[in-house]
């Protein structure tokens, strides 16, 4: 399983996350500036004793505080763009998973392997031997370096297929089907949880995904 590195995310596991991840850093880096030239501006104007009298009615000024907020947004906003222009992008997938929401617990269909489909439920925490909250019954297993077409929609209420590590989020809302692609470069187990809340048992619908080489997924399937 992933390990966290940074505040609130996790190791990244496919180029969306990574991508992700970058941006994060990079939106940091410039709310760290802007908190740190506020700041000062604000400590000198409360130290000072005089007003300065250049910076009153000053137009030049008036016009670059102005500008200023505006640049500092397009830094933010491209490469927001790009990542979501990035997220979006579907390009001859080899690979179809559809998973769907339940009250409560997911359900997964393979199209491309005449329909096989299986349910997964939270599994008891009683030893260490799985993770508490997190631990299905039937892991949802897939290929790693492969593109994979997701498949999200719902039969009740709205649900949320989430996997952090992977950069994937995605509702599942009923008699509507959305779709996603996901790739991973690493194998390992990686845990989600529904992200919309949807009744009492909301935290009790774990998601636990599988990537694997492409012979034991190709095993795998021969034996559900």
């Amino acid at each position: 399983m992933a390990t966290s590195s940074k505040i609130n995310l996790l190791d990244s596991t496919s180029p969306v996350m990574e991508q992700m991840s970058f941006f994060h850093d990079h939106t940091m880096m410039i709310l760290t500036l802007i908190l740190t030239m506020v700041g000062y501006v604000m400590f000198s104007l409360t130290s000072a004793k005089q007003t300065n009298k250049s910076t009153m009615e000053n137009q030049t000024l008036e016009t670059l505080w102005t500008l200023a907020p505006a640049v500092i947004l397009m830094f933010i906003a491209l490469p927001s763009l790009k990542i979501l222009y990035l997220t979006d992008e579907m390009n001859k997938p080899s690979l179809t998973l559809k998973a769907i929401g339940h009250q409560w617990y997911w359900s997964y269909e393979y199209p491309d392997f005449n329909n096989k489909e299986f349910d997964t439920y939270m599994t008891q925490w009683e030893n260490n031997d799985n993770f508490r909250l997190l631990d299905v019954d039937n892991r949802t297993v897939l290929p790693m370096n492969t593109l994979t077409r997701i498949l999200v929609t719902a039969t009740d209420v709205i649900h949320s297929w989430t996997i952090p590590a992977m950069g994937v989020k995605m509702d599942a809302t009923p008699g509507r089907i959305n779709q996603m692609s996901m790739i991973s470069k690493t194998p390992g187990l990686f845990f989600g949880q529904c992200s919309e809340i949807c009744g009492s048992n909301h935290s009790f619908m774990p998601i636990a995904v599988e990537l694997t080489s492409t012979k034991n997924f190709t095993k795998w399937m021969k034996n559900i």
